[in-house]
């Protein structure tokens, strides 16, 4: 997906489940996004971390 489709998702499932998600780049270069209580992947994969408690 594209930067700005996983960047609306994101902030779309961060809102809507109101837990920290995050969008990291996977191994073919594409990105993708889950909630931060899930991904085990490589921290340097994470391309952005949102949490909709942040003021």
């Amino acid at each position: 997906m594209s930067a700005q489709i996983a960047h609306a998702f994101a902030f779309s499932l961060a809102t809507t489940l109101m837990a920290t998600v995050v969008i990291f780049r996977a191994g073919d270069g594409t990105l993708s996004v889950t909630p931060a209580a899930e991904y085990d992947g490589d921290e340097a994969a994470i391309v952005r971390e949102i949490d909709p408690f942040a003021s």
